[in-house]
């Protein structure tokens, strides 16, 4: 069958690791002709081009900046993208005939390109990662009653109608969507989580104490460490007010790896009051930052308290695999603490609750053999729930 796949991720090769590529191998691994629709983002100054590589061909298509870029400019980069997509379809593709389409968000503005390709037969799935507009609103971009705001949900009413199934991150988002669009039939909403192919482990390309001491990072304490984003969407504030309580300890010391939006921000706390018990890296070569992971004992999320949208950070598949226990603080709406705590791979409190924090940190630091316990814990639930072979077996009950 040929699989069309929509997506804002910039994939040049499918080889590379992460959530949209894996699963674009393992319909590979199946027989299919995987079809993939990327942006090519003005700022890395590359035409439209289509690469083929036989049974995976992957169209990059030019568009504005849609992604660390101004809020002006992101949004009239994402209003165009349908038009982008669906004339580079047409010239690439126009006579292709897909089984499958499947595209996630962000964006809700494939509308028009799904529309079409309804017309020809094509099944429709939808990855939900993302649920827009009402993200925004929780975060104060912009208001419930504002023009934006009613423009936006119309778009995401009208997606969630050309979609023949939604695929949700977990049981909470299922039973978001069905709460706030009452019209959407409840047979054809499910739970198809964020999903990685299990690598066999990797031989450090460093050993522990000289990476550790590479990057200034103590060796003889408990390593929590934050991967990802640093945005609005985390809850900077909070975060940095962890960092502050952190340094009352002796035994614990927190590693932040990332950039967005708010990267200066916390960059300004560091070099204000320059903690000797936490370290800030804006990005690290791919095989240090891995080998950085794997030497960790405890991974870290963060999220806004803001959020009335249950968000399941996919971050939490990294740390997972690399058999690190899961401390997290974010809104009360999302079920990925609920779930990290049942199945015994991590500890939640709701953002803002520092003093519950500092005594689940103490908590983890306090027994290492406990820390080795819930983190094979998560392994296991990994294994068994979030590989790409259960989000394959999902989506394609449907179409087979």
């Amino acid at each position: 069958m040929n699989v069309l796949f929509l997506t804002l991720s910039r994939i040049s090769d499918i080889k590379e690791r992460g959530i949209y590529t894996d699963l674009m191998r393992e319909f590979v691994r199946h027989g299919h002709t995987v079809y993939i629709v990327a942006p090519a983002e003005r700022r890395f100054h590359q035409p439209t081009e289509m690469l083929d590589g036989g049974n995976v061909k992957i169209l990059r298509v030019w568009t504005f900046n849609i992604q660390k870029t101004n809020l002006i400019e992101k949004g009239i980069g994402t209003l165009l993208l349908e038009y982008q997509y669906q004339k580079a379809i047409q010239k690439y593709w126009r006579n292709v005939e897909f089984g499958l389409v499947l595209y996630s968000t962000p964006p809700i503005t494939f509308n028009k390109v799904i529309a079409a390709l309804k017309k020809k037969d094509a099944k429709t799935y939808l990855l939900l990662k993302d649920i827009f507009p009402q993200n925004a609103v929780d975060l104060g971009m912009f208001s419930k009653g504002g023009l934006l705001y009613r423009m936006f949900r119309k778009k995401e009413e009208r997606l969630y109608q050309l979609s023949d199934y939604i695929g949700c991150m977990s049981p909470a988002n299922v039973d978001y969507i069905l709460r706030h669009n009452r019209e959407v039939d409840i047979h054809r909403v499910e739970v198809c989580p964020n999903s990685i192919e299990l690598c066999k482990a990797e031989e450090q390309a460093y050993p522990k104490e000289t990476l550790l001491q590479k990057l200034n990072i103590p060796t003889d304490k408990i390593l929590f460490i934050y991967g990802g984003n640093l945005g609005r969407p985390q809850g900077i504030d909070f975060l940095i007010e962890v960092l502050a309580a952190n340094e009352k300890r002796n035994d614990s010391f927190f590693i932040i790896v990332g950039s967005g939006t708010e990267f200066m921000k916390i960059k300004l706390w560091f070099d204000t009051n320059a903690p000797h018990n936490a370290c800030l890296l804006s990005s690290l070569p791919k095989q240090e930052y891995d080998s950085l992971v794997r030497v960790c004992d405890i991974g870290l999320i963060f999220l806004d308290r803001r959020f009335t949208i249950p968000n399941f950070p996919s971050r939490l598949l990294s740390y997972l695999e690399n058999r690190m226990p899961v401390l997290m603080a974010t809104d009360k709406n999302t079920d990925i603490g609920e779930i990290a705590k049942i199945n015994g791979f991590g500890l939640w409190t709701e953002s803002g609750n520092i003093e519950t924090y500092m005594e689940m940190v103490d908590f983890m630091a306090a027994d290492r053999e406990r820390i080795k316990i819930m983190g094979e814990n998560g392994y296991s639930y990994l294994e068994a729930n979030y590989t790409v072979n259960c989000s394959y077996d999902i989506i394609m009950e449907h179409f087979e």
